[in-house]
């Protein structure tokens, strides 16, 4: 494995060497930012909070850094796509792409691809199951996959485009379906769709989920028109409306902090703070980098990681092991030659 042409890693203020330990009133701001030169378009970013490493697919390659120090560790090899999802407990990896590709994390190896139906997008480890969900913008909706071994277990037929998800970890999981406006609830014990929660005439097309588990918010992150909808994972009904950045493909929600957050292709990340549950408001914009439209929570920090890639000044080499191709949404670059920023935001 070749080292790529150009690493650089801009830590400001020394926050690399210790945990973060602000205070919860203390406003975000981009805490450190890592580049790594390539070429090839990206999507999802996934913070591995108990393997402690960050990985990006680009292109035909998965990128692997430490979720500490930010350093780049090196690259899992012709398994591109658009996201990842870790299984701990017998160490394999999966990218989400039109063939499902398992790997080693810890030998950062591909171990094999996985033949499935549909338009795979968003990618997650279900607690509740302890399988692999791929999530299609095509049927079939779910499909699922043992981690042990990669064997496809079974599908799930919900219907629409699906993007990103959360689960409960009891049995339930919420989907968002992007092109109608709802938020597919699929009771996971049935292996079934109970219903679709409508999000409202106020609503865009949902890219990012945000889930508070303990009281039974969700956030669902919209585009067109650019907003959050808050809803109550129980019955469905919306709490409120809220505006949020132009472009979001992403967001979530840190318990400790008790807020929501959204990533937005314009350069923004809006934190949202739940009070109480009936009780919203954007607590806060920040001011990230154009292009860094999804995100993943680092969780131990309380730190949140985007990606968004940019050109490579002219006549910059690039590495050629590093292919162009993979997932047809990119950032600013378009899967051009540039670099791939890693930002984390924190206190």
């Amino acid at each position: 494995m070749k080292t790529p042409l150009c690493l650089l890693s801009l830590a400001g203020l020394g926050l690399l060497t210790s945990p973060v330990l602000a205070q919860t009133d203390a406003p975000y701001k981009v805490l450190d930012t890592t580049q790594l030169m390539g070429t090839g378009r990206i999507d999802y970013v996934y913070a591995d909070n108990d393997g402690r490493r960050v990985y990006v697919p680009r292109g035909g390659n998965t990128f692997v850094f430490d979720l500490d120090s930010h350093k780049y560790l090196g690259a899992i090899t012709n398994i591109g796509g658009h996201g990842v999802a870790i299984d701990t407990a017998s160490h394999h990896g999966f990218a989400s792409g039109s063939k499902i590709g398992m790997f080693d994390t810890e030998t950062m190896q591909k171990t094999k691809d996985i033949d499935v139906q549909g338009r795979p997008d968003g990618i997650l480890l279900e607690p509740f199951t302890g399988k692999v969900f791929i999530f299609s913008h095509a049927a079939p909706s779910i499909t699922m996959i043992d981690p042990k071994d990669g064997t496809v277990t079974g599908t799930i037929d919900v219907g629409g485009a699906m993007e990103q998800a959360q689960s409960d970890g009891q049995g339930k999981l919420y989907v968002d379906v992007e092109n109608e406006k709802k938020i597919a609830v699929v009771d996971l014990k049935a292996m079934k769709l109970v219903t679709k929660y409508d999000l409202g005439d106020g609503a865009g097309e949902p890219g990012g989920l945000g889930f508070d588990v303990k009281n039974h918010i969700l956030f669902a992150m919209c585009a067109r028109p650019n907003v959050c909808v808050v809803v109550n994972a129980d019955d469905g009904k919306v709490l409120t409306t809220l505006p949020i950045g132009s472009g979001t493909d992403g967001g979530g929600f840190n318990p400790n902090t008790m807020e929501a957050f959204s990533s937005q292709r314009d350069g923004t990340l809006t934190i949202i703070k739940e009070s109480s549950p009936t009780s919203f408001a954007v607590e806060q914009t920040v001011q990230t980098k154009p292009g860094c439209k999804t995100c993943s929570l680092d969780s131990k920090n309380n730190r949140i990681v985007l990606i968004c890639t940019e050109r490579a000044p002219q006549g910059t080499a690039t590495p050629a092991e590093n292919p162009p191709g993979g997932p047809r949404r990119g950032g600013r670059n378009r899967g051009g030659p540039g670099y791939l920023d890693l930002v984390f935001v924190g206190r």
